[in-house]
């Protein structure tokens, strides 16, 4: 196939999902989207040598390849207290690793700070054997970063909520200072709303003054949205802007990939 150059591909993966894209580096414009659906009882190795065989976009060279792992098994480190030899000992505290775990982090160089995390690495290792060189990172930068950049040029202090299937991200900023982010799964609009508020207690946020922006999968008709208008005095919803060729019918999955789009 002809015409990829200028063009980067980009990968999410999860235990749920094989998500890609293809960009124009130039323009930004998405020109091709697609996702689907992982089976966990099905063996991983067949399902992506199908996804490949099924995909024609998916068996050609790309200037620019980039992998995003998508995970709660990440969490970010100031330079002031990293150390590389200890990369286990900073996620023991927020989630179960093990010794056999491969451990690798992500460095924001412009905030001071690394992502911690346990990358796919069944995923990567397929990778290797498809593309040879690829690029890799843990899905959260972006997010961290976009929310770090806003609030910086807001001057604020804020809560952003990246909402996505039954969970979400919540990133808490202070004049592009990361204070919190974290990553919760919720069942109900109640399970939503505890964390949310939740964090405003434990953070001593005004829910009066305190703003919370939302993207991703939530619309001022859903009843996620209503239980936290209802507790909330400042809730927006951030409009996704993105260039595409794609069709029309993937524009309701680009909510579930903000960050995949803005990568």
């Amino acid at each position: 196939m002809t015409g990829t150059k200028f063009k980067k591909l980009i990968i999410q993966v999860s235990l749920q999902n094989f998500t890609f894209c293809v960009k124009n580096q130039f323009s930004n414009e998405i020109s091709h989207f697609k996702s689907i659906p992982i089976n966990t009882l099905g063996s991983l190795e067949d399902q992506l040598e199908t996804i490949f065989s099924q995909n024609e976009l998916l068996q050609v060279n790309y200037d620019d390849i980039l992998i995003l792992h998508e995970n709660n098994l990440n969490t970010f480190v100031p330079d002031t207290y990293f150390d590389e030899r200890a990369l286990g000992s900073y996620l023991q505290f927020n989630t179960k690793v093990f010794s056999t775990d491969y451990f690798t982090y992500d460095e924001l160089e412009l905030y001071k700070m690394k992502n911690v995390y346990v990358p796919y690495v069944a995923y990567n290792n397929f990778f290797i054997d498809q593309f040879g060189a690829f690029n890799y990172k843990h899905l959260a930068n972006n997010l961290v970063e976009y929310v770090l950049f806003e609030t910086n040029q807001k001057q604020e202090k804020a809560v952003y909520c990246n909402v996505s299937n039954n969970q979400f991200e919540l990133v808490v900023s202070e004049n592009g200072k990361l204070i919190l982010f974290n990553s919760f799964e919720i069942q109900t609009p109640e399970d939503f709303i505890y964390y949310i508020l939740f964090t405003y207690e434990q953070l001593k946020l005004n829910p009066e003054n305190t703003p919370i922006y939302l993207f991703g999968s939530i619309e001022k008709d859903d009843l996620n949205y209503q239980m936290i208008y209802n507790y909330i005095r400042n809730v927006q919803i951030i409009e996704i802007d993105v260039i595409t060729e794609a069709l029309v019918e993937n524009k309701e999955q680009f909510k579930n990939n903000f960050i995949l789009l803005h990568s």
